[in-house]
């Protein structure tokens, strides 16, 4: 099972953002564009995008989550199936059944998991 965090950067990073945003808008608007044409415009238009989600973000309540975390739910000693024995022995099993692990590995992961009940 996965969960997401979004996450939002702080009013004062967004304000930061947001000033610099101001910055390349007019790079883009004075320098950009006259030199650089359809580039130009691209530059802009992405600088424009970049200031208006720090601006809400610094000036609003309607923040705009600019990254994304996914979390495994990671359970006792690593296992993605959390604390369940059975479901763990029978990962450990498809594991040495499909050769990704060794006998060896299988017997000490085994006892483990069995020690842990």
């Amino acid at each position: 099972m996965s969960k997401r965090i979004k996450v939002r950067p702080g009013k004062g990073q967004s304000m930061l953002g947001f000033f610099g945003g101001l910055v390349f808008c007019l790079i883009g608007l004075f320098i950009a564009i006259p030199t650089g044409g359809l580039f130009g415009v691209f530059w802009t238009l992405i600088a424009v995008a970049i200031t208006v989600t720090h601006g809400l973000n610094a000036f609003t309540n309607k923040t705009i989550a600019t990254h994304e975390i996914m979390i495994d739910d990671v359970g006792e000693r690593g296992s993605v199936s959390g604390t369940n024995p059975k479901k763990r022995l029978q990962e450990l099993q498809d594991l040495y059944d499909k050769g990704l692990i060794t006998a060896e590995e299988y017997h000490a992961k085994r006892k483990r998991i069995i020690d842990s009940i």
